[in-house]
């Protein structure tokens, strides 16, 4: 791999950072002051916590120096944080819809440019929101068309530019800056939830209204500042080639070969470069005489067996409770007994860093160890996890010891994730697709993602709420089932470029297993 090949794929994997930032600023302005009142998922009386987030009018209570207001929750608090969350991820999902359109029209490089823009309008429009909580879903809503379209995108034009030999590698980078971006968004809103949440300015003023807003500054800078990484990313994008293979496929075979001698940093008469040029020209012209794909093609019977692997890997992904953890782990630290600084600010940024740190062991295993192996592997780990944080969180009554082990078993889990289940099914679905319907392929399986993320991110709230930590046994049993698909439905790709695995999955699939 050369350096323009390696600044391509990551520059294209800064999708994903949009994405991770997204998730990532949400765990936080969820538990903002400012956020809970004005969307009225709060009220405040005026009533004050001290530092270990109990009441100071407390007879029993010998610390009285307050540090942080005592809010209440609404009754409609469960629903309107789930909407809110949630109408991100049904936007990613029209937006994977739209993917696989506008990917084939206009070409992968100049829709991810499209995309990153509108990432940054409705960065916008969630930060300058009215007192309505639809506003903002709105908002998000718009992000999220951004980041479903660049979910399909963004894998897709990495495998097509990506030597067979590190593709898996290179395309996991796309995970790798979800993480980076779900660090980056916990870092930068815990300083700003340390300096306008812990002893507040307001906080010895007298309420008239337990509804009044306070300063919103907190949350309105927090996404508002999603419009910098959206317009780097178009800036960024706009000096990267177009995917061979797409030009290939619109008869720019021209364009086509001097990409290739770009990418692999040799002339167009290369033997490698027009080995490259031969095998996609002849996976195109198979996919000319075939005629124009249709939606209907994914279920043919040549087809229908990677669209239905494509579809339950990122159901499961979704399902081993990753999110719920991403969106909500503020509260799910405050459900096991830890303080609101620790909550907060503590334990989600060293939860997001182990989440980051752990993607590269993933992305060196994904070609060490191949693709069905560390899904097997981490599905396992997952279960196990889970299982241990239910459990040690049934003691934390018994003391600090017990608290930790629940937090520690959480984090295991993330690690687990990250490194397998976390981007082995972005670069798998990215690379069984043949080229005419690659785009509507991987189309279905960030549908499937976004879909179930959507479910998981709305019943999120009501779940903790009435389950509280047994929802990991949920999760536990989930792994389980993913790990019992990936054993029997998922087949090795590692090291093939993409029209051998094509041929490997036409009729063939049973073979390598």
């Amino acid at each position: 791999m050369n350096s323009f090949q390696f600044l391509v794929a990551v520059t294209a994997s800064c999708g994903g950072l949009l994405f991770g930032y997204e998730v990532g600023v949400m765990n936080v302005v969820l538990v903002m002051d400012a956020f809970r009142i004005f969307f009225n998922l709060c009220t405040w009386d005026g009533s004050k916590l001290n530092a270990d987030g109990i009441n100071i009018e407390d007879k029993s209570v010998k610390d009285k120096v307050p540090f942080y207001r005592d809010l209440k929750p609404t009754d409609s608090k469960s629903f309107i944080e789930g909407f809110i969350t949630s109408s991100f991820v049904l936007g990613a999902l029209c937006g994977a819809l739209l993917a696989s359109y506008l990917g084939e029209k206009y070409g992968r490089q100049k829709t991810i440019m499209i995309g990153a823009c509108i990432f940054a309008i409705g960065g916008i429009l969630q930060g300058s929101s009215i007192r309505n909580y639809i506003m903002i879903a709105v908002g998000r809503l718009i992000t999220g068309l951004s980041v479903g379209c660049n979910s399909v995108l963004c894998p897709t034009y990495i495998s097509e530019v990506a030597p067979a030999k590190i593709r898996g590698t290179l395309a996991s980078c796309y995970q790798l800056m979800i993480t980076l971006g779900i660090v980056i968004a916990a870092i930068i809103n815990a300083i700003v939830w340390y300096f306008t949440n812990i002893k507040p300015n307001d906080l010895n003023t007298p309420r008239t209204k337990i509804d009044a807003q306070i300063s919103n500054f907190e949350w309105r800078f927090a996404l508002c500042l999603q419009a910098i990484p959206g317009i780097a990313l178009a800036i960024l994008m706009s000096f990267l080639p177009k995917s061979p293979r797409w030009l290939c496929s619109k008869g720019r075979d021209e364009e086509a070969v001097q990409i290739l001698a770009k990418l692999n940093a040799t002339s167009v008469e290369d033997e490698l470069v027009q080995s490259e040029l031969k095998a996609i020209q002849e996976d195109v012209a198979a996919t000319v005489a075939a005629g124009s794909s249709s939606v209907a093609e994914l279920f043919s019977s040549v087809i229908r067996r990677r669209t239905f692997v494509v579809f339950f890997i990122q159901l499961f992904q979704q399902w081993t409770g990753v999110n719920v953890i991403m969106y909500y782990q503020s509260q799910i630290y405050n459900e096991m007994g830890f303080t609101k600084f620790l909550s907060t600010i503590v334990l989600p940024v060293v939860n997001n860093l182990v989440n980051f740190i752990s993607t590269f062991p993933g992305m060196w295993g994904i070609e060490k160890f191949g693709r069905k192996t560390l899904l097997i592997v981490g599905a396992i780990m997952m279960m196990i996890f889970h299982i241990l944080t239910w459990a040690f969180s049934t003691q934390t009554s018994k003391g600090e010891f017990w608290k930790y082990l629940s937090v520690i078993s959480v984090f295991l889990y993330v690690f687990a994730f990250a490194s397998t289940w976390g981007p082995t099914p972005w670069v798998y679905q990215s690379e069984i697709f043949p080229l005419r319907v690659r785009v509507k392929g991987s189309a279905v399986g960030t549908m499937s993602n976004f879909f179930n993320n959507w479910i998981i991110a709305f019943v999120g709230p009501a779940l903790m709420k009435m389950w509280g930590t047994r929802s990991f046994l949920l999760f536990a049993t989930c792994c389980l089932l993913a790990f019992l698909f990936a054993s029997f439905f998922c087949v090795e790709s590692k090291g093939l470029n993409l029209e051998e695995v094509d041929a490997m999955m036409s009729g063939k699939a049973a073979g390598k297993a």
